[in-house]
């Protein structure tokens, strides 16, 4: 598959900062009509600073 027609959450993972919290798979960013229904992520209350998507696996971590 080109880079081009990959699904909008392709990537395994992404770094957030606090301003973009509340964290959501797929985010703003990503394009959702060839992903996942929205799931918000408790990131903040995560010990590792570290949460994954229950959907697609997705790994986000909390730069600040």
């Amino acid at each position: 598959m080109s880079q081009n027609n990959a699904p909008a959450n392709a990537d395994k993972r992404y770094t957030v900062t606090r301003a973009e919290l509340p964290l959501s798979c797929p985010t703003p960013e990503m394009a959702l009509w060839n992903s996942h229904p929205r799931v918000y992520l408790p990131i903040e209350d995560a010990t590792d600073g570290q949460c994954a998507c229950p959907y697609c696996g997705a790994v986000f971590v909390l730069a600040d």
